[in-house]
């Protein structure tokens, strides 16, 4: 029988096959070591090829995808619902092949080569900028253990330590100096790597495009502009830009029984690395919108004034974030009087008056109770009643 789909569960060396024809009956079991793959696949005629988007799965896409074939990437959690019976790899395959059957599974978008370079760029700087916090942190613990404490930040700890690493510092004994200069040392060092690989971030942000584009954009510079294109690239994936922002964990939860529904605070899914970026550049275009009066920075002042810094921050990555899906998507160049126009400076139009209505009046007795109303006026006096009717006459 012909194959018509295939679950693929990849590894390094061993490579699970589970096949099924038109009918959705099982017509292939196999196992393959990593050289043979390509081999096999170049000999089975065209197919759909479903695997997990783990790693190496988008080396495999590309590989697979010149031979011929439909090559599907599928989010690990999707899987996991469709897997029966203890985990290996023949399971892990026959469920990778079920869940692609599926009408409404959601597939993940097959990085290209230059996208999966940034990432791995990004990736890079991320463990340099890990390893400076933990450095940092393990040499204010020692000296803490010693009765010493620095102001925070990274400034203050490099003006701190050459006082305290001299000779006539009595507080420390020779080994802790030692112990903390080399630590002090390798600080240094992954500070002069996380400035490299940020020249080398700049350089690629001018010369791409997107990047270009997404650099107007109020909060986003170009580590958040990098790091968009690598995740996102031209946005194809995603329906519009709130599935955007839902991917990143920026959209609120929720939570809804029977008639009544609860709102609840961001979700946090999806990459957290690109939702922090976006979250500190808006924190810094909040912070820049004091002072400014164009449309966008007055509804920030809003907003801030109205809900706090922190929801506001949150409410402008999302912002950006569907901003930069409709840049992207669309080749469209920013324009913030869209989302913000300004308010035009002629006077509104005002309103009707309404006119005020008789009230009733106490007078003395005696006195004429008339009282003037618009809609029920009061009759004429006898004397121009008699008038009226002589007139008529």
């Amino acid at each position: 029988m012909k194959v018509t789909r295939i679950g693929l569960d990849i590894a390094k060396q061993i490579f699970e096959l589970h096949g099924v024809d038109q009918r959705e009956r099982v017509v292939l079991r196999k196992t393959l070591k990593r050289d043979r793959v390509l081999e096999y696949f170049a000999q089975l005629e065209p197919c759909t090829v479903a695997l997990e988007a783990c790693g190496g799965a988008h080396y495999w896409y590309r590989e697979i995808s010149k031979l011929g074939h439909t090559v599907r990437l599928l989010p690990t959690n999707k899987v996991k619902p469709y897997l029966d019976g203890n985990k290996n790899n023949a399971n892990d395959a026959a469920a990778i092949c079920e869940a692609s059957g599926r009408p409404s599974m959601r597939f993940v978008e097959p990085k290209t080569g230059v996208q999966q370079d940034l990432q791995a760029l990004h990736r890079v700087r991320q463990v340099n900028v890990r390893h400076c916090t933990l450095l940092a942190n393990q040499i204010r613990g020692l000296l803490l253990e010693y009765g010493i404490t620095i102001a925070r930040g990274l400034a203050a700890l490099n003006r701190a330590l050459p006082e305290l690493l001299e000779y006539e510092e009595q507080r420390l004994s020779p080994l802790l100096k030692q112990l903390i200069a080399a630590q002090w040392r390798m600080l240094k060092l992954h500070r002069r790597q996380i400035e490299v690989y940020d020249r080398r971030i700049a350089g690629i942000a001018k010369s791409d495009a997107s990047c270009r584009a997404l650099l107007k954009i109020e909060g986003i510079g170009p580590i958040t502009a990098t790091a968009l294109v690598a995740v996102t690239g031209k946005g194809q994936q995603f329906k519009n830009g709130r599935h955007l922002s839902a991917y990143l964990g920026l959209v609120p939860s929720h939570s809804n029984t029977g008639n009544k529904t609860v709102m609840l605070p961001i979700t946090k899914r999806g990459n957290r690395y690109l939702r922090t970026l976006l979250i500190h550049g808006a924190r810094s275009a909040l912070y820049a919108a004091r002072n400014k009066d164009d449309s966008r920075s007055l509804w920030l002042q809003r907003l801030q004034s109205r809900r706090g810094n922190n929801i506001a921050a949150v409410a402008l990555a999302n912002k950006n974030a569907r901003v930069a899906w409709a840049v992207l998507r669309f080749g469209q160049t920013y324009r913030p009087d869209i989302g913000h126009p300004r308010q035009s400076s002629a006077t509104p139009p005002q309103r009707l008056q309404r006119q005020p209505q008789g009230r009733l009046t106490l007078k003395p007795h005696g006195a004429s109770s008339r009282v003037q109303n618009r809609h029920f006026p009061s009759p004429p006096p006898s004397g121009e009643g008699r008038a009226g009717k002589n007139a008529l006459r």
